[in-house]
């Protein structure tokens, strides 16, 4: 049976807010920061609630922001302070701790390449430190060292076998990683910062499973940073269909139709639509024009954030 594939906790929630679902175990928190900046916290307290939601126990918290994509530097400004104070309320304390960030993804494909251009642009400060000592900069600072693992096909090795080799030299304290994400949802594309506790299983969210990159496989803490970038063809004709019958649905033809269409759950309208699209179009994933300058701006607000955060 085919699964609806997507990284956001928070959609997979949204599913049974549809269905009046409550899920026992699952805790949801909303905050409105602005207009149109709204920080959704989702925690999965009990395993009843992580086999409910299929995703581990621990903190979700999405920041959704429709302006995100939108070039405004006071606006990014005010997402990556945000993001920051997340960042630092779900990371170890204690004073003069180590991060590791991972910047996951392709470098050579522009949807994936989010995770390594915000390496790219951290402020770097192991090697300083290491040299003159932890005062050089003049302020409190962590300890930050970054790595861009490449993808299997790149380099023969799992992301997670590269990074354990690095921690074993290097032994941070915790591991921030950063990756694109898929997303249900058209209207999340650009639009959505996922910040979590529980890790990342990097390629899930469009069906490529590599190994995970929790604290269970790598024995220290990691936060996973996304946004997602991609959504797949099914999603989008899918929301065509059930807008498309709504707007006819006062002609009574096209209201049985509807109806029909609307009695089959959502998985199963999943199957219908991917079949229609079979074979060449249903493992289609499909991207923003303007993917480059995107991924451009948002890395940069995702890099400042990290940056504000591993300040002491």
């Amino acid at each position: 049976m085919y699964e609806i594939r997507t990284d956001l906790a928070l959609e997979a929630r949204e599913k049974y807010e549809q269905d009046n679902v409550e899920i026992k175990g699952v805790r949801l928190e909303k905050e409105k920061m602005c207009e149109d900046i709204r920080i959704t916290t989702m925690v999965i307290e009990t395993e009843n609630g992580a086999r409910s939601m299929g995703r581990p126990k621990g903190n979700y918290i999405t920041i959704e922001a429709a302006s995100m994509d939108d070039e405004d530097e006071r606006y990014h400004r005010m997402i990556s302070e945000q993001l920051a104070r997340i960042i630092k309320r779900l990371a170890p304390k204690g004073k003069q701790l180590s991060a590791l960030v991972v910047g996951l993804g392709n470098r050579e494909v522009t949807s994936d390449s989010l995770g390594p251009k915000v390496a790219d642009r951290l402020f770097i400060t192991r090697h300083m430190m290491r040299e003159f000592g932890d005062d050089v900069f003049g302020k409190k600072q962590k300890r930050v060292s970054a790595i861009v693992p490449g993808v299997m096909a790149q380099t023969g090795m799992e992301s997670s076998e590269i990074i354990r080799g690095i921690l074993r030299e290097t032994q941070p304290d915790f591991v921030i990683a950063v990756d694109a994400l898929a997303a249900r949802s058209t209207k999340r594309l650009n639009r959505t910062i996922q910040i979590t506790d529980t890790g990342i299983h990097p390629g899930s969210g469009v069906g490529n499973h590599r190994h995970p990159l929790t604290e269970d496989a790598l024995g220290i803490p990691v936060l996973a940073i996304g946004i997602p970038t991609v959504v797949d063809a099914a999603t989008i004709v899918n929301d065509t269909m059930n807008n498309l019958l709504e707007a006819l649905a006062e002609h009574a033809p096209y209201g049985r139709m509807r109806n029909s269409y609307r009695s089959l759950d959502e998985v199963e309208q999943y199957e219908l639509v991917r079949e229609l699209l079979a074979p060449h179009l249903n493992t289609l994933y499909v991207t923003a024009k303007d993917i480059d300058a995107s991924v451009n701006r948002l890395s940069g607000t995702i890099s400042d954030a990290i940056n504000l955060a591993l300040q002491e």
